[in-house]
């Protein structure tokens, strides 16, 4: 008796454990995770209700941009039961490529341009896997010292901090500062955590790269010194960095009226896992691309992030597809007023 009772239970959890490895297959399946959308007609229960319409993006940490703007977009395009977008909080967006190719329920991610460079090898085939919606924003490059430092030069061999691992500055700014020749001392612990450690000495600079304004450094008392170093455009920074710059607007106690601090921007677009057309995640994303570009208006709007009065539709991101549904809703929509398609001029 003791025997078939251990057989029965070394069956059931065979089949809990083969249930549960299922669960955990990537992403990139074929559409089915989530509840199917239900036929015209059939009653549904609670749970499949609430997911028939839901898709999932990828956003980033509670103090960065991606997150603020993905849950805009869920604010704009949320229609009940016919569509609700769920913003998930990430580590960043260097790890929201892993998010979009192997979590389950995610369907677009915020992602930063020069991450799919190291992607390229470890996923030959990315570029099918991934598509882009739309541009969104620059994050800008913060690169934020103690009194001492007055150059770039002056942090070699210095304790810098790129935040935790997997977002966007731990990635970027390392990258970066390869390409600068900047040999320092990296740590990847918390920005809240780093920031404390620069007034006491603890740490000689923090790198931050996100869309400007940050909080911490418009919220933060800072004695005199402290400040931004200046980090100027060139060849080595030209194929997946744009030129920008810190204004006083930006950061009045720490960028002087007149004056201006250069920097480097990374572009962030919103991709999209490129589900199969005949598929259910297919039909979700179709709607969301169909109700978020329709009222991209709304988003440039009053009460809503500034960045959206940037975003252009037209825009495209090099080397990758645009997602089929938004380009064809593109496509069909040549009778829209121009600046509210594109939201200026095409890069």
């Amino acid at each position: 008796m003791l025997i078939l009772v251990r057989i029965l239970v070394a069956a059931l959890l065979g089949a809990m454990t083969l249930q549960s490895a299922q669960a955990q297959q990537p992403g990139g399946g074929s559409g089915t995770e989530m509840a199917a959308p239900a036929r015209k007609g059939a009653v549904q229960s609670p749970k499949e209700r609430i997911n028939a319409w839901t898709v999932g993006l990828a956003g980033g940490q509670l103090e960065g941009a991606p997150l603020r703007l993905a849950s805009e977009i869920s604010r704009v395009v949320d229609d009940g039961d016919n569509l609700h977008v769920l913003p998930i909080v990430t580590r960043g967006p260097t790890e929201n490529v892993n998010s979009l190719l192997y979590l389950r329920g995610v369907d677009m991610a915020v992602i930063n341009t020069d991450v799919l460079d190291e992607y390229k090898a470890q996923v030959p085939n990315i570029q099918q896997q991934i598509t882009y919606i739309l541009n969104l924003f620059p994050s800008e490059l913060h690169i934020f010292v103690r009194p001492e430092i007055q150059s770039l030069a002056d942090l070699k061999g210095k304790k810098v901090n790129f935040n935790t691992l997997g977002t966007a500055a731990a990635y970027s700014g390392p990258l970066i500062f390869t390409r600068l020749g900047l040999d320092v001392n990296k740590t990847f612990i918390p920005h809240q955590v780093a920031l404390e450690q620069m007034k006491s000495g603890g740490m000689d600079a923090v790198v931050f790269i996100t869309s400007k304004p940050v909080d911490a450094f418009l919220k933060g008392r800072w004695e005199g010194g402290f400040k931004f170093l200046p980090v100027e455009y060139d060849d080595r920074l030209a194929d997946y960095y744009l030129p920008s710059r810190l204004e006083p607007a930006d950061y009045p106690a720490l960028v002087p009226e007149g004056s201006q601090v250069p920097t480097i921007a990374v572009p962030t677009f919103l991709a999209a896992y490129n589900w199969p057309r005949n598929s259910d995640r297919y039909k979700r994303m179709e709607r969301f691309v169909d109700r978020l570009f329709s009222r991209l208006e709304t988003l440039q709007g009053p009460g809503f992030d500034g960045k959206w009065k940037s975003v252009n539709l037209a825009s495209k991101v090099p080397g990758l597809e645009r997602y089929r549904s938004a380009q064809e809703w593109l496509d069909r929509t040549p009778a829209v007023d121009e600046s509210r398609v594109t939201g200026g001029s095409p890069k």
